[in-house]
């Protein structure tokens, strides 16, 4: 099972990404300063787009998921 998921600018100016047809939790949510907003203008979609592409990108290559081994408890003498 796969979900389509989808990228949409609030009314509220935050960028979100949710699944498709879902008007819930977003699964995550961009916020710009009013600054940024101001000097990005239209082009404000396209560059959170472009960093949820590179957080997936560094997902895919670190497995980050995986267990790791806790420390071993440190020995007191």
């Amino acid at each position: 099972m796969s979900a389509v998921l989808e990228i949409t600018q609030l009314s509220n100016g935050d960028i979100v990404l949710r699944e498709a047809q879902d008007e819930g939790e977003p699964l995550l949510c961009i916020r710009f300063s009013d600054e940024v907003r101001d000097m990005l203008g239209d082009e404000i979609v396209k560059v959170a787009e472009a960093m949820i592409d590179a957080a997936t990108e560094f997902l895919a290559e670190e497995p980050i998921f995986e267990q790791e081994s806790p420390d071993p408890a440190p020995t007191i003498h």
